[in-house]
């Protein structure tokens, strides 16, 4: 998946947790653990949409799926190796 719309966001409340999201990504944009710079946005919320049903615990259902085998498991090895 490519695009905007599909990247990582952390959304924040208050100032003081825009600071917080900021230096951890700094953090870890440091630590050399990623090849590639961490693009995930920091953003101020905004007007929050549920995603429709099919779309709840969507990894957790479908682990076997390919779209979750080839994109989404790579990604959280990533974050949690």
């Amino acid at each position: 998946d490519i695009g905007s719309q599909y990247r990582s966001a952390i959304f924040y409340h208050s100032e003081q947790q825009r600071i917080a999201a900021e230096k951890s990504k700094k953090k870890m944009d440091k630590s050399g653990k990623y090849s590639d710079s961490i693009v995930t946005e920091i953003i101020p919320i905004g007007s929050f949409y549920k995603a429709e049903n099919y779309h709840q615990d969507y990894y957790r259902l479908n682990k076997e799926a390919p779209y979750c085998q080839l994109v989404i498991a790579p990604k959280l090895k990533k974050i949690f190796n």
